[in-house]
């Protein structure tokens, strides 16, 4: 199913601090301000749409985001936190429209805490950003060259359970993945840095809050993470198909590098590669969705990186290579520099900050300290902005049917495999909004309909689509209905006392059209004068067209064979019979295609067009009023 939404529009005002020149992208724009406890959802003129409110003792941490339907995921900065230090949160929240709150769970020890950023799975789990606490003989052992402290960051995925449980579903630890050349008797040596980015050298820029990790995002079709570290001045993909055992190690998963960095960029000098540092101080790395220009590009929010350390939005186009990156050793990852950069023109973010790439290739940005939040077009023109009281981390644009709840449909077939000519029951069933308009095509085109559930008779596979329209909102969705041929058409021939059919298995003879039972082999012994027929079911239980008519006299009288001849053959088209005074007697001519399938029937004809036909092998069959028969073999080529 693909949601499709239309909702562009052009105001001309100013109302309420939103300035609009040209054409926004979506409905709604959704934030929460930091350290409040106070959620908003504005619409297009700045006006508040609705507004939700927690808890006094539950202010938001770090980010917060809106899930469909109107349900906000947020963090929160929970008091009595052993980890101390910004943005600390150990909890996290999903409230429902009306504040409820549905999920409330907390993952904060003395030994680990999560902070900054989240990201909602599309599996319905959350990815948090954790802290945890090493002693300063752990890191000693580590090869760190300082004898101190550290909070080095790791990753976990929680599969939530019940209303304030989770469940760690997988995770991954940067502690499993350091390297150092400080000295060889401590874990993690390697003889050259540079020469494993993979690895985070652990006395690079050391202290306690050492990764300051801040942003994380998930790219679903690759199966990968992406996260920016503060301190480190730059952003890392790693793999997330792996298990928890392989996150740990350096083997497994689809790129088969286990937990290892896949790709890392902003600065290599983070592991001893020559380059310039693009991002100095990184927020908010993500992909751009598929939905939108430039789509897998990554994004850092560059707080101080751009020209007279004005703040930056960086694109960058990895070096894709299938599930991993290329690389050359001893070097920095490519590109050499940004792709696409968006410089802020006002004062700069020293911290903090978000950008969200647009399916119209707009961009909001968010500069979060001083609650400034802006998009801007392709052409970098701003087409709207607005400024709270208050810091905001990220804003988030959003469309009615995603807030409203999207319209979704799902489609069927009953039944799914059929003959050809079989009706078909098609069946729609949308949810999310109201006043539901249908609309029905196929592949092979032919078929519409605007009922709900329309009956179909196809007779080749064919998929029929169909999409639901509420409002601005609409859903498509495909099911095909398997179409199986039919069986070639038999063709019946005597076999001294007795018929024959061309088919060697699945006949049913009849005699004067009436069905005989039990005679369902490929022989037929002859019973008396009558007219005889035979029909075949195949494997899947189609039954194919009934053969010619096979008229038997008598059994004293068997059918005798008449002398014709058929000319010329091979033939063009045009074909003449001529013989035994076919010109003084009534006669019925047949043609079979080489599949059985009667193609052409006439009466006293002995002149025969077939030129409209492919070319290929064909039979002529011909039976008199005298129950004279016989059959020829043809070659049509045009």
């Amino acid at each position: 199913m693909k949601q499709v939404i239309s909702s562009f529009f052009i105001i001309l005002s100013m109302l309420s601090g939103v300035i609009v020149e040209a054409q926004p992208y979506g409905d709604y724009t959704f934030y929460a301000p930091k350290n409040t406890g106070k959620a908003y959802l504005v619409n297009m003129s700045g006006t508040t749409y609705h507004q939700w409110t927690f808890a006094a003792n539950a202010p938001t941490g770090y980010s917060s985001y809106l899930l469909p339907g109107g349900v906000v995921l947020r963090t929160v900065a929970k008091s009595g936190n052993y980890f101390t230090g910004g943005p600390i949160c150990g909890e996290v929240q999903k409230v429902d429209w009306n504040g409820n709150v549905i999920w409330d769970f907390v993952y904060s020890t003395p030994t680990y805490c999560t902070h900054h950023d989240i990201h909602a799975m599309p599996n319905g789990n959350v990815l948090l950003i954790a802290y945890e606490s090493k002693t300063a003989a752990e890191v000693t052992q580590a090869g760190c060259s300082q004898s101190i402290v550290m909070w080095p960051d790791k990753i976990v995925e929680i599969q939530p359970s019940g209303a304030t449980g989770g469940i760690v579903v997988w995770e991954w630890h940067v502690w499993d993945h350091l390297c150092q050349t400080y000295n060889a008797s401590k874990d993690n040596y390697v003889s050259s840095i540079v020469q494993h980015p993979e690895l985070l050298n652990i006395n690079y820029n050391t202290q306690k809050d050492w990764m300051h990790v801040n942003g994380i995002d998930y790219n679903e079709a690759l199966d990968q993470i992406v996260f920016s570290s503060h301190n480190m001045n730059e952003f890392y993909v790693i793999d997330h198909s792996t298990t928890t055992a392989e996150a740990a190690g350096h083997t497994g998963g689809n790129s088969g590098k286990g937990g290892d960095f896949l790709y890392r960029w902003g600065n290599p000098a983070a592991y001893q590669a020559s380059g310039p540092t693009i991002f100095n101080v990184v927020h908010n790395a993500h992909w751009i969705p598929a939905d939108c220009p430039k789509a897998n590009y990554l994004v850092g929010f560059n707080n101080k990186g751009g020209t007279g350390a004005k703040t930056c939005i960086d694109l960058i186009n990895p070096p894709y290579n299938g599930y991993s990156y290329t690389v050359t050793p001893g070097s920095a990852f490519t590109p050499p520099t940004y792709n696409w950069r968006h410089t802020y023109s006002g004062t700069p973010t020293q911290n903090e900050g978000h950008s969200q790439q647009l399916p119209n290739g707009n961009m909001l940005i968010t500069m979060s300290l001083s609650g400034y939040m802006y998009e801007i077009d392709s052409n970098q023109t701003v087409v709207w902005s607005k400024t709270i009281s208050g810091q905001v981390t990220n804003a988030r644009r959003y469309t009615a049917c995603y807030v409203n709840g999207p319209v979704a449909v799902t489609s069927s077939a009953i039944p799914g495999q059929v003959c050809p000519g079989t009706s078909v029951q098609l069946s729609a069933t949308a949810t999310g909004g109201s006043s539901y308009i249908y609309s029905w095509t196929s592949i092979p085109a032919g078929f519409s309909s605007a009922l709900q559930n329309p009956v179909v008779t196809p007779t080749v596979t064919t998929s029929y689509i169909v999409n639901v329209t509420s409002g601005t909102c609409s859903d498509t969705d495909t099911v095909t209905v398997m179409v199986d041929a039919l069986p070639p058409t038999p063709i019946i021939t005597l076999s001294g006392d007795s018929l024959r059919s061309s088919s060697s298995s699945g006949n049913q003879w009849y005699k004067n059209a009436t069905l005989i039972p039990g005679e369902t082999g490929q022989f037929y012994r002859l019973t008396g004068p009558a007219s005889y027929q035979v029909q075949v079911t195949g494997q899947t239980g189609c039954v194919s067209e009934m053969s010619a008519s096979f008229v038997y006299v008598g059994l004293q009288e068997k059918p005798k064979e008449i002398s014709v001849a058929i000319y010329p053959n091979p033939t063009t088209g045009i074909i003449t019979l001529t013989g035994d005074g076919l010109e003084n007697r009534s006669f019925e001519v047949r043609v079979f295609n080489s599949m059985g399938k009667t193609v052409l029937s006439v009466k006293d004809r002995l002149i025969l067009d077939l030129s409209n036909m492919e070319t290929g092998l064909y039979y002529v069959s011909i039976l008199t009023s005298r129950s004279e028969h016989i059959t020829k073999k043809i070659i049509l080529v045009k």
